[in-house]
């Protein structure tokens, strides 16, 4: 066997080695003669599974460690029978982490007040669903839209877009990038929402539609985006602009990224019948592979902010981008993964 397998892709050195030919490339660079007679594709959002990359391969699987498909052509894998496997929920964790920080830390910089404050969460999956149970825990009252889920489970435990958006201090985005979420918070979107509302995107830059955030700004309150339209070449203007401005890593913790690199590497174990990897896991060496738990009960807003702040320092990521607009692929390769945190 051979397998071509994303050479960011942490964790992964080594462990193919004794069952296939494998050659490690950096994601952006991997070309279609690079899959002749490949059998396995392992990659991330930087490689674009498109027919003209596929075509006149022999790729029988491709396995992203990422939760997202959006760069992968699912038609067209369909149609020629090529297997697709992602590593869902793998940074609801980091996600949860980087939501909860972006929050607290913009609230105890503007001294807003955060006590009753409503956060509506747009698509409820692992990530945002991870997100919502965290702020109930926080004492946050919490509204939910997720059309899907709604439709498929009853719509008791859910309200549509319009009420969410006139009814939240904060608006998070945790949904997929597809036909109906392309450029989904556009002009209209923006104008429901209140008047200094929080506006969290960590899911996908193309959810955005940036010209209508921007006039946007002076309406909204804080404006934490992860996520951009056109990475690595993103909109500086909208960096200026956004109170957090981080290069696409909430999702990077290094409880994620074991866990992403697990079940991928799983997943093409159990299509190949590799039994020895069935249940891998990597080695996590020195590093703690547990997250912290957190107990925040009987501590002030302040207080609260700070115990965040103490184990996910954001306003640093924040920093460094700012600086580096420039090295964002960079800044995302050589990114020191931190260690999660949960609330108990």
């Amino acid at each position: 066997m051979k397998f071509v397998i994303d050479s960011a892709i942490p964790f992964i050195d080594g462990v193919f080695e004794p069952y296939a030919e494998v050659k490690y490339i950096d994601g952006q660079a991997i070309k279609p003669y690079h899959l002749k007679g490949v059998d396995a594709l392992i990659t991330r959002t930087r490689t674009n599974c498109t027919p003209e990359l596929l075509d006149g391969s022999n790729v029988k699987i491709i396995a992203t460690a990422t939760i997202g498909t959006d760069h992968i052509d699912l038609d067209y894998c369909k149609q020629r029978g090529i297997y697709v496997c992602n590593a869902a929920g793998c940074n609801a964790g980091a996600v949860m982490n980087y939501v909860i920080s972006a929050i607290y830390g913009t609230a105890s910089r503007k001294r807003v007040r955060l006590e009753g404050a409503k956060v509506g969460i747009i698509g409820v999956g692992n990530v945002g669903g991870r997100v919502a149970n965290t702020l109930r825990l926080l004492g946050f009252n919490v509204l939910l839209c997720d059309p899907p889920r709604a439709e498929a489970e009853g719509a008791a435990q859910f309200c549509d877009l319009d009420f969410l958006l006139r009814n939240s201090d904060i608006v998070t985005l945790h949904v997929p990038l597809n036909q109906s979420t392309r450029k989904m918070a556009d002009a209209a979107f923006f104008s429901k929402m209140k008047l200094g509302a929080f506006f969290i995107n960590a899911s996908r830059g193309e959810v955005v539609e940036e010209n209508d955030l921007l006039q946007a700004i002076p309406k909204l309150g804080p404006v934490i985006l992860d996520t951009w339209c056109n990475e690595p070449n993103v909109n500086r203007e909208l960096i200026e602009k956004a109170d957090i401005a981080t290069p696409h890593i909430a999702g990077y913790s290094y409880q994620g990224k074991l866990l992403g690199t697990s079940m991928t590497v799983r997943s093409v174990a159990r299509y190949f019948g590799i039994k020895d990897l069935f249940e891998f896991f990597p080695s996590p060496g020195s590093e703690p592979k547990d997250a912290v738990k957190l107990d925040l009960r009987g501590l002030s807003e302040g207080q609260i902010a700070s115990t965040i702040q103490y184990n996910y320092p954001i306003f640093t990521d924040d920093f460094m981008f700012r600086i580096h607009p420039e090295e964002f692929e960079s800044l995302r390769q050589n990114y020191r993964y931190r260690r999660e945190f949960f609330i108990d």
